[in-house]
């Protein structure tokens, strides 16, 4: 069994930007490569699970959401960084229904989970949404971290609220 870093990607790793989808518009989140690296020591696989409804609402479409996947795995590579999967969901409730993979659901981590063979109970979940964090529990991780740099949250169900990517590196030397 395996552990792993599950990451939101809007708001984690990138900066927040509505419906991203042209490389132009990335900008990469302060101190993503580090924390990603340092878990990478740690024998953790990096995984990615983000909800993507720009698809479902027709602003870009799959082929669109590869291109920037591809050269996001490339920038990681170019630091070090084996990002073993982007998992994705393409739907959104109220235009293609409800599914098991739209964020809080968990189905993104637990298909991870079976191929990956992770161990989610010693795994990780960072996001920036009470829903990323929800996911994780509903996937049975006990470690969450919400990401709020704006240090605005006060209360989430997350283990810990941060507002630096570093001070997640700091809680697991």
């Amino acid at each position: 069994m395996h552990k792993a870093l599950f990451l939101d990607r809007d708001g984690v790793i990138n900066v927040e930007k509505n419906y991203l989808h042209k490389i132009e518009d990335v900008e990469f989140i302060e101190g993503i490569f580090d924390l990603c690296k340092h878990f990478q020591h740690k024998n953790y696989q990096i995984i990615v699970v983000t909800n993507q409804s720009g698809i479902a609402r027709g602003y870009y479409n799959e082929k669109d959401f590869e291109i920037l996947s591809k050269w996001m795995i490339q920038e990681f590579k170019n630091h070090g960084i084996e990002v073993a999967e982007i998992y994705f969901c393409p739907h959104h409730p109220k235009i293609s229904g409800a599914c098991e993979c739209r964020k809080p659901e968990p189905g993104m981590i637990l298909q991870a989970a079976a191929e990956y063979e992770i161990d989610l109970k010693n795994s990780i979940i960072i996001g920036d949404k009470e829903r990323d964090i929800e996911a994780g529990m509903n996937a049975g991780l006990t470690t969450t971290y919400l990401f709020d740099e704006s240090q605005e949250v006060q209360h989430s169900k997350a283990t810990k609220i941060v507002s630096t990517l570093q001070e997640i590196i700091d809680a697991n030397p």
